[in-house]
This record gives C-alpha cells, sequence and structure tokens, in this order.
C-alpha cells in the first residue's frame, strides 16, 4: 500500500485488494488496519488462524489439543535447528487415498494436476515448513473485522468444506457495504480457476460501485 500510493499512475483513492484461500483472510485483516483499502474481495477464503488454533470445524478447540501442536512445533523448532534446515510437512497427498475427504480429493485436483500444479509450488510438492504455522495459534488475524469501514465482498462456493470461513467472517462485518455471495454447487477449489464458475461480473460491478 506505501508503494502504490505513491505512484503516479495509481490513484490512491481508488485501491481495492482481491485474497484468494488463505489470502482472503489475510486481505480482510488488511482492510481491518489499513483504512487506504477502499474495497476488499476475499474468495473462498480461509481464517489460517482458526484452523491452525482450533483445526477443521473447531473439532481441536481445547487448551490441551493446542497445547500439543505447541509442544510437538517447538520440539521441532529444535530439530530444525540443530539439523540447519526446515523439515518440510509435505504437500497435498499422493498419491490419493480412496477413502480421502472430498476436499482432499479437490486439492490433489488442483494442485497435483496441470490445473495448478508448478514446480516451485509449495503445495504441489514438499509443501511448507512443519513449524510455519506456529504462530498462528496465537493470532486470530479477524480479531477487529468488525471494525472495518470499507466494502468488502465475501464470495465462498456452497459445497466448499471452508464455507464457514467466510459465513463466520461475514457475521462480523458491519455496515450496509458487505456481502457475502455464496456460488451453487461450487467447491472450495473450482473459485482457484473455474472461469465459468468465478463471479467475474460480481466482482467486477462491486469494484465499480466502491471505487468511484
Amino acid at each position: 500500500m506505501d508503494f502504490l500510493s505513491v505512484q503516479e499512475s495509481v490513484d490512491p483513492e481508488r485501491i481495492d485488494i482481491i485474497g484468494i484461500c488463505g489470502w482472503g483472510g489475510m486481505a480482510v485483516n488488511a482492510a481491518a488496519i489499513d483504512t487506504r483499502i477502499k474495497a476488499t474481495a476475499a474468495m473462498t477464503m480461509y481464517d489460517m488462524t482458526r484452523v491452525t488454533a482450533n483445526g477443521y470445524f473447531d473439532a481441536e478447540d481445547s487448551e490441551q489439543a493446542r497445547f500439543g501442536k505447541r509442544k510437538a512445533l517447538n520440539a521441532q523448532r529444535t530439530e530444525d535447528y540443530k539439523n540447519g534446515s526446515y523439515a518440510l510437512a509435505g504437500g497435498v497427498v499422493d498419491p490419493l487415498p480412496e477413502d480421502a475427504p472430498q476436499f482432499v480429493a479437490d486439492y490433489y485436483a488442483y494442485y497435483k494436476t496441470p490445473r495448478g500444479y508448478h514446480p516451485r509450488s509449495l503445495n504441489s510438492n514438499g509443501g511448507w515448513n512443519v513449524t510455519s504455522s506456529l504462530s498462528f495459534l496465537n493470532m486470530p488475524i479477524l480479531q477487529y473485522s468488525s471494525e472495518i469501514r470499507s466494502a468488502v465482498l465475501l464470495v465462498h462456493g456452497e459445497k466448499a468444506h471452508s464455507r464457514y470461513f467466510s459465513e463466520t467472517a461475514y457475521g462480523k462485518l458491519t455496515g450496509d457495504n458487505k456481502e457475502l455471495l455464496i456460488i451453487p454447487g461450487a467447491s472450495h477449489t473450482d473459485l482457484y480457476d473455474q472461469m465459468d464458475i468465478i463471479p467475474f461480473g460480481k466482482l467486477k460491478a462491486f469494484f465499480e460501485e466502491y471505487l468511484k
């Protein structure tokens, strides 16, 4: 934002952001702190802090479960320091187990195929550092999302396992310039690259309205 705001080719009063998946939550968090952002769209949003601290669908939301995660992750930090390198958590499981949950199959169909595979993609290959999510355990990124005054559009798939992130986030937003759009039949990864499903027309209209 610092950079964009001083570029001659940029109108600093018409800057918006779009975040996808985990960066969708980060985009909403950015809007909560940076008043220079005039409109925010979060597509198929993940709240990475919530899923790290509580597990999927909040199934691990307990002090004991979080303590176990902290203990394991801090032990791994010691091992990483000893070894002089970071252990990787592994990307999307490959080969795909027959009993894999649907959302894992959806990730496989994206990251392990030409749709989304890239030799430098962490999810396509070795994955993130095992310890990279440790700080998320103590950092709820949407703490002050209710105080966002600029426009926010949350877009999520009806069939996405992650839909509850956007629904919860929308419940905290205030003002008449906030909207939650649910795409019928869409999965989480459909909003990554399925051109006939991504609501480009809605995005265009949203930004045109709030970046006048």
